[in-house]
């Protein structure tokens, strides 16, 4: 059974809402990198890329870092290179943030470059953590049992998110 805990105008607001989280963070930035976790969490930062061009004049780069959750350990790998990032501000984003185990390895990769800020994003932060990261910046906060499952679906016109 499936409980649509996001409709696709709430997903368009919170998406608004973070960007202008993240505008007020980095105001005094040239530039922030915005690193999504692929695959969901990638078009969750692609969105707030969308909006923060539309409210402010940062200039904003889309990474895209590939973590292997089933083995969270091996190699973490970004479409940009270190350098691309060194000294400059982040935001490591990602869909739902469940145990913590995606994120705190994402953060583990991108603590090994200096970076002159850095904070994280969630679309869904469902307060079940394994490991202690939290999200700077959150569409939702959900408490749910260790069974439930948060999945959220991101298309052209009609994303939402589900709980199951």
């Amino acid at each position: 059974m499936e409980n649509i805990i996001l409709t696709h105008e709430e997903i368009k607001h919170k998406t608004k809402r973070i960007a202008y989280q993240i505008y007020e963070t980095f105001v005094n930035e040239e530039e922030v990198i915005l690193a999504g976790i692929a695959n969901n969490g990638f078009i969750f930062a692609e969105k707030i890329a969308a909006e923060l061009a539309l409210i402010s004049d940062l200039n904003v780069t889309l990474c895209e870092v590939k973590i292997n959750k089933q083995q969270p350990q091996d190699a973490v790998t970004t479409s940009i290179t270190p350098e691309d990032y060194k000294n400059k501000a982040l935001v490591l984003i990602d869909d739902v943030l469940s145990s913590g185990t995606t994120l705190i390895y994402g953060v583990k990769h991108f603590l090994e470059v200096p970076l002159s800020k850095f904070k994280t994003a969630v679309l869904v932060d469902r307060n079940h953590k394994k490991y202690p990261v939290k999200a700077d910046f959150k569409g939702l906060s959900l408490s749910t049992s260790l069974q439930e499952h948060i999945q959220v679906v991101f298309e052209e016109n009609n994303s939402y998110a589900y709980l199951s």
